[in-house]
């Protein structure tokens, strides 16, 4: 189901706890409403709609993925650019990126996966965790 957005920054400020198996209809609405706002988002952690379970759901090359408890635990190639939000009010802010980053995160079926995302999928995916962790660009 499309949920409703939050824009509350202290609410977005808070750390996601850990996803479980019981948070599936978590993910499949945060995929509903990604797609549901896919003219102007390419990302959606589970806070930005109300719910503090660190998932995420993105745009991997035209491509949807759901993440559940996603840790970045290698990057490399700094570099500063600017981001927007859909929960943030206000244009871009500048934020640090990487443009390589492993990811340790658990599927669907929580199953735990390892990989590597390079350049534009990298950084969604960093901005997707940052919100999980209440880091707000």
């Amino acid at each position: 189901m499309v949920k409703e957005l939050i824009h509350d920054p202290i609410f977005l400020a808070q750390k996601s706890l850990p996803a479980t198996a019981e948070d599936a209809s978590v993910a499949q609405d945060l995929l509903e409403t990604l797609i549901a706002h896919k003219d102007g988002c390419v990302g959606m952690a589970a806070n930005m709609i109300g719910v503090l379970r660190r998932i995420i759901a993105f745009d991997n090359d035209g491509v949807y993925m759901v993440m559940f408890n996603p840790e970045i635990v290698k990057k490399s190639d700094a570099y500063e650019t600017e981001e927007g939000c859909l929960s943030l009010l206000g244009g871009p802010r500048k934020t640090k990126r990487y443009k390589s980053i492993k990811v340790q995160y658990q599927n669907a079926q929580f199953q735990t996966r390892l990989k590597t995302f390079t350049g534009w999928t990298a950084q969604i995916i960093q901005h997707e965790i940052d919100h999980c962790d209440g880091i707000l660009i």
